[in-house]
This record gives structure tokens, C-alpha cells and sequence, in this order.
């Protein structure tokens, strides 16, 4: 499908590239983003907050983690440093698989690895879990007997509640080694005016993906069973952060890593 073809539908990659200063998106996705930044007038902030997120986790997991394979789902246009980009360096070196449903997101991803060792891009859903694991071992890129990283960064609030998204989730838990983690960022509505949250929503109805934002009860449940690296599931701003001076305005996304033990534990 063409370039063309897909400008007509306002895309909510092309809307977190919009808000993150890229310059991959089209004017509907401009007129989304605008219509969620009058709702929600922090909205860029925290897509900037939640990049960084991503990668003071990845550097994390890359390092005191040790962890050397990554699955990075949804993972949206390359718009900053990639996973591959920021565990550069790392030895011996990362397997890092991009998975996303949308074509056009996987044509930027083979792009950006350029053939870079260790880096590849599938097209797959995530609310697939099976057939996305089963991708991204093929060609002996991720051994799921051995610890890995999955990466569910701004994500898991497009997947809607009749899809059971807590079970996708439990899925690929099920299916990491012990010693594998759990990344998550969501946006919630939490500390927002209802009727704000309500037009943040309207701005994604006709998008690819409608936005569903959920509360730190419902995400601290998609890490049952997990143990959570400290400080445990906070704003995405406090997860870590390289510079300690409070994030202005309110939470928009919680974030945090879980660790998948030996033993386990019942979710």
C-alpha cells in the first residue's frame, strides 16, 4: 500500500512522531495531534518523557541486567535512538527484533538497521502473540529459552478491552525464560479532568488505533507475577531519571520493568 493510500486515516505512529518532533506524518496526523495537545496540553511533554523512558530501560536491561535479546513490539517510527542504537557498543552485541503491525513502520525499521548485525523488522500485531514470538525466532534471532527483554513501550493502550489484553500480556510472560523482563509504559488518565481524558480519547477515534487509558491499578496488573525492578511502576518521568528535578505537570504514562524469576509466581 502506498504512502498515498494510507495519508487519508490519521495513524497513531505517525501521531507519537508528530508529538515527539518528527517529520513522518501527514496532515491528519498534525490535526489528531493538535486536538489531543487541546485536550491535553502536556501530551508532547510526555511523549518526550516516555522516550527517554525507553531508553534509560533499555541501558538498564543492556547493562546491569545483562540482557542480550530484546523484542521491541509496536515499535513505532524511528524517531530518536532505536534499541539497537543504544545498546551499541554492548559486547557482545544485542539481538534486537522490531515488531509492528504497520507496513509502513516496518519499511522505516529496515531502513534504520541499514543490515546492521543482530537487528531485524517483522510485521506482526502484537494482540498475536504467538504468531509475533514464532517471527521473531525464525532465522535462530531470539532463543525464548534464553532470558529476553520485551518491550511494550506506548502501547498496550491501543489494545481495547474486548481484545483481553491482560491474557496477550500473560501470553508472552508465559513464554519468557526466567530472568526475562517485562517493559511497560501506558498512558493513563489518572490525573486529568474527566472531560479532558474523554477529548484526549475523541482526538484517536478515527485514528488506526483507538487510545484506551487505563488506571495504576489495571497496568500494575499486566506485571502479576512478575518482581518489579525498583522504584516499581511510577510516572514515566521517575522511573530512574538521569536528572532528579520534578516533572512538570501531571502523570500522562506509568512505567516500569518486571523481572520474571525461576519459581515464578501466580498472577
Amino acid at each position: 500500500m502506498s504512502l498515498r493510500a494510507l495519508s487519508g486515516t490519521p495513524n497513531v505512529a505517525r501521531i507519537y512522531d508528530w508529538l515527539l518532533g518528527g517529520k513522518d506524518n501527514f496532515a491528519v496526523d498534525r490535526d489528531a495531534g493538535a486536538s489531543l495537545l487541546r485536550a491535553v496540553p502536556g501530551a508532547a511533554v510526555a511523549a518526550r518523557h516516555n522516550r527517554a523512558f525507553l531508553n534509560r530501560a533499555v541501558s538498564f536491561l543492556a547493562g546491569e541486567a545483562e540482557i542480550r535479546q530484546f523484542i521491541d513490539i509496536g515499535a513505532g517510527l524511528p524517531t530518536g535512538n532505536a534499541v539497537h542504537q543504544i545498546v551499541r557498543g554492548v559486547v557482545p552485541p544485542p539481538v534486537v527484533v522490531y515488531a509492528d503491525n504497520d507496513p509502513v513502520v516496518i519499511r522505516h525499521a529496515d531502513v534504520l538497521i541499514g543490515g546492521a548485525p543482530g537487528a531485524a523488522a517483522v510485521q506482526a500485531d502484537l494482540r498475536q502473540p504467538r504468531t509475533l514470538l514464532d517471527l521473531a525466532a525464525r532465522r535462530n534471532l531470539i532463543d525464548l529459552a534464553r532470558p529476553v527483554a520485551i518491550l511494550l513501550v506506548a502501547v498496550l493502550h491501543f489494545v481495547q478491552d474486548g481484545e483481553d489484553p491482560r491474557a496477550i500480556v500473560n501470553y508472552y510472560k508465559d513464554h519468557m525464560a526466567p530472568g526475562s523482563f517485562l517493559v511497560i509504559s501506558h498512558v493513563t488518565a489518572d490525573h486529568i479532568p474527566a472531560t479532558a481524558a474523554l477529548q484526549a480519547r475523541q482526538a484517536y477515534v478515527d485514528a488506526s488505533a483507538p487510545a484506551v487509558p487505563r488506571s495504576r491499578a489495571q497496568v500494575l496488573e499486566f506485571f502479576g507475577g512478575l518482581d518489579m525492578a525498583r522504584p516499581g511502576l511510577v510516572a514515566v518521568s521517575a522511573w530512574r531519571p538521569a536528572d532528579r528535578q520534578p516533572a512538570q505537570g501531571p502523570t500522562l504514562f506509568y512505567a516500569g520493568i518486571g523481572r520474571k524469576t525461576a519459581a515464578g509466581r501466580p498472577r
